[in-house]
């Protein structure tokens, strides 16, 4: 695969992966500032709780991106 196809290719993962936690990171805001307007939530303590496991999981897929793929090349 050329290199620059694989680089386009991590890149659009990378890029997945940070508007996850983008999207994320505007729900728990809301959830913060407007609880009570987030009538199918009625457990917003939940639903915070799958947003941050959301970013987290995020969080481990551009780790994994970058720790063996990035700075291992082709290993």
């Amino acid at each position: 695969m050329s290199c620059d196809l694989r680089n386009n290719m991590l890149d659009a993962l990378r890029a997945n992966a940070e508007g996850d936690i983008k999207k994320a990171k505007a729900n728990v805001e809301i959830y913060l500032h407007h609880p009570v307007g987030i009538g199918e939530h009625p457990d917003v303590l939940a639903a915070i709780q799958e947003q941050l496991d959301i970013i987290a999981h995020a969080e481990e897929r551009i780790e994994a991106i970058e720790n063996y793929f990035r700075t291992h090349e082709h290993n």
